[in-house]
């Protein structure tokens, strides 16, 4: 399998152009930046662009989606129907259990919300491209605009790393690759899920606010990102920067 990754210099999102051999229909997952070189990449190989698969609606992983549609006119720019209003660019919509057949290739979509309503990921032979759902040693935030709740975040993490086979590849919007065995075993907050580590515990500030600390782990960007627990009771995950008195702080 082609697989070709671009990453857009301030936002570190990640585009990704696949295909199952030179000469064949490809796909990419997200827009977010670098299509002009992974298009360059695409006519070295001879492959044709048929469809773009859009994980969630964020600027960051759709704003160059016309640079394909001008190479590729009749491509087909698909996402989950409750982020389509949000792509202008989208030309149809996907839901769970959609199998697209692209070449060699069958693209499997698996619906997560949680970073936003409509999130998506997508399984194409054995790598599974997350968006910002899942990322190495890290999870998508639940404050960006579209999100739902922590719990359906946690609902799709958990039910992608025991749906999947332990080697399956994953590729993320943010960041470097890992596996879902890796995930399992290794990231912070799904330790914490399955019981293996138990919550922080530390008070801090987030958001100008009083919560406590349940995790704190790196994130892809360098930073790092917070799980917090506010007194009434209800949960966010998001970026480490919006915590004014963090750990070591």
């Amino acid at each position: 399998m082609i697989l070709e990754r671009a990453v857009h210099p301030t936002w570190q999102s990640n585009t990704y152009l696949v295909a199952s051999a030179p000469g064949a229909d490809a796909l990419f997952v997200d827009a977010g930046s670098g299509v002009e070189q992974l298009l360059a990449r695409a006519d070295q190989l001879s492959v044709s662009v048929t469809h773009v698969f859009i994980t969630h609606r964020h600027e960051d992983h759709v704003e160059e989606v016309q640079g394909i549609r001008a190479r590729f006119p009749h491509v087909r720019v698909l996402c989950h129907p409750d982020e389509r209003k949000h792509v202008p660019q989208a030309t149809g919509d996907v839901r769970a259990g959609a199998a697209v057949s692209i070449g060699e290739l069958t693209v499997e979509v698996v619906e997560t919300p949680g970073h936003t309503r409509g999130a998506i990921c997508v399984l194409v032979d054995g790598h599974l491209f997350t968006g910002d759902t899942l990322f190495r040693r890290s999870v998508g935030g639940v404050v960006s605009p579209g999100h739902t709740s922590l719990d359906d975040l946690r609902r799709s993490i958990m039910d992608l790393l025991w749906r999947a086979a332990a080697e399956t590849v994953i590729l993320p919007g943010h960041g470097e690759a890992t596996t879902v065995a890796e995930e399992r075993e290794e990231n912070p907050f799904v330790r914490v899920w399955r019981g293996l580590d138990p919550e922080g515990e530390e008070e801090c500030l987030a958001l100008g606010r009083p919560a406590r600390l349940l995790v704190w782990a790196p994130d892809y960007y360098g930073g790092h990102k917070a799980w917090v627990r506010w007194p009434d009771g209800s949960e966010d995950i998001l970026a480490g920067s919006k915590v004014d008195s963090p750990p070591g702080g």
